[in-house]
């Protein structure tokens, strides 16, 4: 298995296109995803080249199947709160177990300078991967909603 980072469009593979990657998330991402909307503002994010956006995308994949992908955003806050956001991470789903969201996890990490924040919900199974990758509670997240 490939892992391939991905930086700004230009860069995509040509066996996979943002509109792939955003439906692979929406799909393996359930119960916990979002809608392919955001998920698609996420990606924009990620691959902007604006003073103050970006990030990167990690695709595993073997030949041009797909098997899991990470999205890691900057926030421009390093100190005030981390640098970097890992805004999505999904494995296919008859591919878990199988230490890939491990390895995009520990490839992110070696990309990213500086502190890293993700959001999970306390029920997600995935929160033990998040945790044995070193990941630790620091607060809880509390939101007002319009």
């Amino acid at each position: 298995m490939n892992i391939t980072q991905v930086q700004t469009l230009r860069n995509l593979p040509e066996w996979i296109s943002i509109d792939q990657i955003t439906t692979f998330l929406h799909t393996h991402l359930k119960p916990y995803e979002d809608t392919p909307q955001d998920i698609r503002k996420g990606l924009d994010y990620a691959f902007s080249e604006e003073p103050g956006k970006g990030g990167f995308v990690l695709i595993a994949h073997e030949n041009s199947n797909l098997n899991g992908a990470l999205v890691m955003l900057n926030t421009g806050m390093e100190g005030f709160v981390p640098g970097s956001l890992l805004l999505f991470i999904a494995v296919h789903q008859d591919l878990r177990g199988k230490g890939i969201g491990g390895r995009l996890i520990e490839e992110a990490k070696t990309l990213t300078n500086g502190d890293i924040c993700l959001h999970v919900e306390y029920d997600n199974p995935a929160k033990r991967l998040y945790e044995r990758s070193g990941f630790s509670t620091k607060y809880a997240e509390m939101r007002f909603r319009r």
